[in-house]
């Protein structure tokens, strides 16, 4: 990663404020700023794990970095914080039920054997998605109660694309709920 992030012995690191917001407060905050959807699968050689995120952001385009960050309340943190490497799958609202999978604690993600396979370098990837990216992770960072997790993507499939200026069927998370973008949301 950049030397530009602050590491845990950078001292920023170390400054305390004398206030912040409530995690209620916070949490209030973003409820109103929606999320595009993505599921991220590992595999860190003790079986396969997945988990829904709204955290995916593009950061490069050369090279191809993303980021995104993982709770370690979890059930899938663990894996993906050993795995080398991660398949960023990127939703649309045809694959709501991808998303709720990996949003559902406590069920097993791979359960219906026909609705993922693995790629041939070993990753744990779901069929019919929208798009995916298979990435190398290349810096881990601790965040309060996360992880931000930086990758390098290596490898792409678009099912579905979005031609420029379409408003396509995007999959959002807003205030607690899934939207649907599409020609009707669009305003501008």
């Amino acid at each position: 990663m950049s030397s530009s992030v602050v590491s845990a012995d950078h001292p920023a690191a170390a400054r305390r404020f004398a206030s912040s917001l409530s995690a209620d407060a916070f949490k209030a905050l973003f409820r109103g700023h929606p999320g595009g959807v993505a599921v991220i699968t590992a595999d860190a050689g003790d079986g396969p794990a997945a988990l829904t995120a709204t955290s995916v952001s593009s950061v490069s385009a050369e090279p191809p970095l993303l980021i995104f960050s993982i709770s370690a309340l979890s059930s899938a943190s663990a894996v993906l914080e050993r795995a080398e490497t991660v398949v960023v799958h990127l939703l649309d609202a045809h694959d709501l039920d991808v998303a709720r999978l990996g949003a559902t604690s406590g069920v097993d993600r791979f359960a219906e054997t026909h609705r993922w396979s693995r790629l041939t370098t070993g990753e744990p990837v779901y069929h019919d998605v929208r798009a995916w990216a298979r990435c190398a992770v290349i810096g881990r960072m601790d965040a309060g109660t996360s992880t931000v997790i930086a990758a390098h993507a290596l490898q792409s499939q678009v099912s579905r694309d979005v031609e420029p200026g379409d408003a396509g069927d995007a999959l959002v998370y807003h205030n607690r709920t899934w939207h649907r973008l599409g020609a009707h949301s669009v305003i501008g």
